[in-house]
């Protein structure tokens, strides 16, 4: 069944109405909305990715609202399959927990836990901990594997449950959450039921100035409503009772921004990191329309400049696999015009989405032994955020001749 669509009318960070066309990308299916073999001759359908500017706020938005439970309920993304991944959050809880130094036995609540590898860390650490996904079969493994997990989505009337039930929570992280939420300020009044006095929250998401600088325009799909920067994010952090206090920069994704806030009029002072972004932001545009304007020609300068490699390569008789199927090859793959004509496969190493087919355009998604016994000439990196690790990890490919196409965030062959 196709998803439920509905559009906003007014922003989601300020409520105001003055929201202007900022730029579109060609309208997609769901990013993680992989298919079974018995289902890839099914037409998926595909939903606008307009962007728009907030004109009282400056904040970047998409308004066009998939069903929440269609796009999460079944997620087949899982942290702990990328090893970078797992060291990024062990050096997250390790960096936060310093910062915060709660009490032995502080209770920290994740919300959108995935597969608990954030947890895990805290945990480590001396933490209770509790993780809340509304990712079904996710939600129930990690319980399994001992990270106590529920599987809903966060609420305001689940964090009155849980602030009674648990106590209040020292730490509360949401990362890549943030971009997620259409209801975001209802999020954030849960937050304040559940955090305790002296708590923070925390929470990482793509940031906006790296999405503009590195034209990382394949972050735009549709679970991700919101296109954070920090000027927008101040006023509404403190309209719902919090201070923000860090917002520092990390590599995530191609670059995130790492947000801290605590209760409005808590004891900690606002970092220098907060000055910085709000300076960086204002240097490049992030505030002004006409950057979004010059952002989709850059779009489709590096479009064109793909298609044009493919096109010599599948020319010249090669054969082309991608590698990796993260939510970010979808959006590329329908702009970029980039289907089962281009590349004849694409590798993963998640089991979840190995024998399904991509959103939309079904190509195969198999494990990375077919790279050895199918033995295409080059590998598009679709996964780019991770090009480093897959180059290294393909020494075989390598040294029969294979070569790699990076494609943000500028094309390389390599």
């Amino acid at each position: 069944m196709p998803a439920a669509v509905r559009r906003r009318t007014s922003c989601r960070l300020c409520g105001a109405a003055q929201l202007l066309p900022a730029f579109s990308l060609t309208p997609t299916p769901p990013a993680n909305a992989f298919v079974s073999a018995e289902r890839r001759g099914e037409t998926q359908p595909a939903y606008p990715l307009d962007l728009h500017f907030c004109n009282r706020c400056t904040h970047l938005q998409l308004l066009d609202v998939v069903d929440p439970q269609a796009l999460f309920e079944d997620y087949v993304y899982v942290s702990g399959t990328s090893p970078a991944f797992v060291r990024h959050f062990a050096d997250y809880a390790a960096w936060l927990w310093s910062y915060a130094s709660p009490a032995p036995g502080a209770l920290v609540i994740d919300i959108g836990s995935n597969d608990g590898t954030l947890l895990r860390a805290f945990r480590e650490r001396g933490a209770r901990v509790l993780g809340i996904d509304p990712a079904k079969r996710i939600a129930e493994e990690a319980t399994r594997q001992g990270i106590e997990t529920l599987p809903a989505f966060f609420t305001p009337q689940l964090a009155q449950e849980l602030a009674a039930t648990r106590g209040r929570a020292a730490l509360i992280t949401a990362n890549n959450v943030f971009a997620h939420v259409d209801e975001l300020g209802a999020a954030l009044d849960g937050v304040a039921q559940l955090l305790a006095p002296d708590g923070l929250l925390a929470f990482e998401v793509s940031y906006l100035l790296d999405v503009i600088e590195h034209t990382l325009f394949d972050t735009i799909y549709h679970e991700h409503l919101d296109y954070h920067a920090v000027r927008p994010l101040i006023p509404f952090l403190r309209a719902h009772g919090l201070d923000l206090i860090e917002a520092q920069r990390v590599s995530t994704h191609g670059g995130s921004l790492r947000v801290v806030a605590q209760r409005a009029g808590g004891a900690r002072p606002a970092g220098a990191s907060v000055a910085l972004a709000l300076a960086l932001e204002e240097r490049a545009g992030l505030h002004t329309l006409d950057t979004y304007s010059a952002f989709a020609r850059r779009i489709d300068a590096l479009g064109a400049e793909l298609g044009e490699l493919l096109r010599k390569l599948k020319g010249e008789g090669r054969r082309i696999a991608g590698f990796g199927a993260p939510a970010k090859a979808t959006t590329l793959m329908y702009h970029f015009g980039i289907g089962p004509a281009q590349i004849e496969f694409i590798v993963d190493d998640s089991p979840l989405k190995q024998g399904l087919f991509s959103p939309g355009l079904h190509v195969p998604v198999l494990p990375a032994s077919a790279i050895e016994e199918r033995r295409p000439d080059y590998l598009l990196v679709l996964a780019w955020n991770f090009a480093r690790q897959i180059i290294d990890k393909q020494a075989e490919f390598r040294k029969r001749g294979g070569r790699f196409i990076v494609p943000l965030p500028k094309l390389e062959v390599c």
